[in-house]
């Protein structure tokens, strides 16, 4: 009798390894993304210094949320500042996410052609890109997201 219960016992815990439950599994890879999904209560996004507010920042963080991952960049080390400060004249969107213990900085790149997103969280840093025609072609109402 005791071997039964104790073979039930093993036989469900194997079942669910082998098939985690979809909210686990989401939790897990959440954990794990590189694009993550921003919620506007949380984050506070600038361009060249100025906050966004309401239904601009509110429509950034849509068309963020919703954009097309293409690819990652490679950054090898000691060319994070590279990434960090490139050499071009659009004028970044920077949005700062604190989200329980993490706190993030996103630097938002936005190009005729894609999106480039450079992600600085503790010492790391990533940079990859997305495609959105909403955001290549965002602006505000109080500037541009280049310079003249």
């Amino acid at each position: 009798m005791t071997w039964i219960i104790i073979i039930t016992v093993l036989g469900a815990i194997l079942k669910f390894l082998m098939s985690p439950p979809s909210a686990l599994v989401g939790w897990m890879l959440s954990k794990f993304e590189l694009h993550p999904k921003l919620n506007p209560e949380n984050i506070t996004v600038t361009l060249n210094g100025n906050p966004l507010e309401g239904e601009e920042k509110i429509g950034f963080t849509n068309y963020l949320n919703e954009a097309h991952f293409l690819e990652r960049d490679h950054i090898y080390p000691g060319n994070e500042e590279l990434f960090l400060h490139p050499e071009t004249d659009v004028i970044p969107f920077v949005v700062n996410v604190t989200n329980r213990k993490r706190e993030m900085n996103l630097f938002v790149y936005c190009y005729d052609h894609q999106v480039d997103v450079v992600k600085q969280w503790k010492k790391k840093v990533a940079s990859y890109s997305l495609r959105s025609e909403s955001l290549q072609t965002f602006t505000t109402s109080n500037s541009t997201n280049k310079m003249a």
